[in-house]
């Protein structure tokens, strides 16, 4: 049977207009899906966005409306200033829903990323939690930090709106808190998270535990696994090992941490200069002993979120240099490079980087819209 998928214009349609009906020469639509297009082939700023849009003028009448041509780059700015980015972010997340492949032990990595050309006087830089999917290598949403908050009070209200059942949620030490541990256990997935200074008790407790295992290994259950990785002429060694957490942890510091069943000590060995350097990171899981070889791999997943989400968004979309700054600017303008990078994403057969992929959406109208509407598969079909 021939289904109708649902695009990204079908989820943006019931985002609500902020605009005065006084004096609208422009649908919210159509202003919505030209920046997500523009974006999409090179577009870093409100002129690029208007110069694509004025570029493409024939090309873009031939699906949107366009009653009074091609809005301003002012207009567009404007529009995004003033947006509910919890609206904006629902029509993300309700999109994302319908994209998303669900993949069983799936890591989900949670972290977050300064906009440091958002700083302005009297008002500090956006800060973005985002939830990175390593099946999929996309973005599954995101939260703006409170001003005068942190990641602590950001996490959880994302943790609340996203479709964790099955996966294994990374975070970094900041993250290690067990008000957002008892989160993910409440959405049914697996923790692992770093376990640092921030967490000084727990942590003295796992390093004693692991102290005391290398000094009597014969007798004390473990689980263990080891890779060698090499990348661009370094070699690393990890090397994996797990123990129960029942059995090593106080019962009053186990209370604490829901379903926890496991401390991890994860060593990385390599040479640095001609010589040789021992890094150690502990964590705490709620995977078993004996999956050691699973919590080493989603260790390393969590990384994903920084190479290929952070890192990303600064050298292709130049992000950090983006200095949108005024209302919701900033937080939209966020989530608007984020549908952009899934969109891409989505390539069945993506040939380089996601900056060769804009290039290639650029001087390509069938790509572009292939993008636009998620490179439909076999047995869909869509318009806009």
């Amino acid at each position: 049977m021939v289904t109708k998928a649902r695009t990204l214009a079908d989820h943006l349609e019931s985002l609500p207009d902020p605009r005065s009906t006084r004096g609208q020469r422009h649908l919210l639509l159509d202003i919505i899906l030209i920046a997500v297009l523009a974006v999409l082939c090179g577009a870093d700023s409100w002129e690029d966005i208007h110069r694509f849009a004025k570029s493409q003028d024939a090309w873009l009448r031939t699906f949107l409306t366009l009653p009074n041509g091609v809005p301003s780059a002012d207009t567009i700015n404007r529009v995004f200033i003033l947006l509910d980015p919890k609206a904006f972010t629902e029509c993300f997340l309700s999109w994302v829903r319908d994209v998303r492949k669900k993949v069983p032990g799936d890591v989900v990595a949670l972290d977050g990323k300064t906009l440091r050309a958002s700083l302005a006087a009297g008002k500090s830089a956006l800060h973005m939690v985002s939830a990175w999917s390593s099946a999929n290598h996309m973005v599954l949403g995101q939260c703006a930090v409170n001003e005068k908050s942190n990641e602590i009070t950001a996490i959880p209200a994302l943790l609340k709106v996203l479709d964790l059942k099955g996966c294994i949620v990374t975070i970094d030490a900041m993250g290690c808190q067990k008000g957002i541990a008892r989160g993910i256990v409440a959405k049914k997935a697996d923790y692992l998270l770093a376990v640092k200074g921030n967490q000084e008790r727990l942590h003295k407790a796992i390093k004693a535990c692991f102290e005391s295992l290398d000094a009597n290994l014969v007798g004390t259950a473990h689980g263990s696994a080891e890779s060698l990785e090499s990348r661009r002429g370094r070699n690393e060694r990890r090397r994996v090992t797990t123990l129960d957490a029942v059995e090593q942890l106080p019962e009053s510091i186990l209370l604490e941490w829901p379903k926890l069943e496991t401390i991890v000590r994860i060593q990385s060995e390599s040479l640095r200069n001609g010589k040789p350097a021992l890094e150690e990171r502990f964590y705490i899981t709620t995977l078993s002993m004996t999956q050691a070889e699973a919590i080493g791999s989603a260790a390393r997943h969590h990384w994903g979120i920084e190479n290929k989400l952070h890192w990303v968004l600064d050298v292709a979309f130049r992000e950090d240099a983006n200095r949108t700054r005024k209302g919701s600017g900033p937080e939209c303008s966020a989530v608007l490079r984020h549908i952009v990078l899934n969109l891409l994403r989505q390539d069945p057969n993506p040939m380089g980087s996601i900056k060769f992929r804009r290039m290639q959406a650029a001087m390509s109208p069938d790509y572009r819209m292939a993008a636009l509407l998620g490179f439909p598969h076999n047995g869909e079909t869509t318009s806009i």
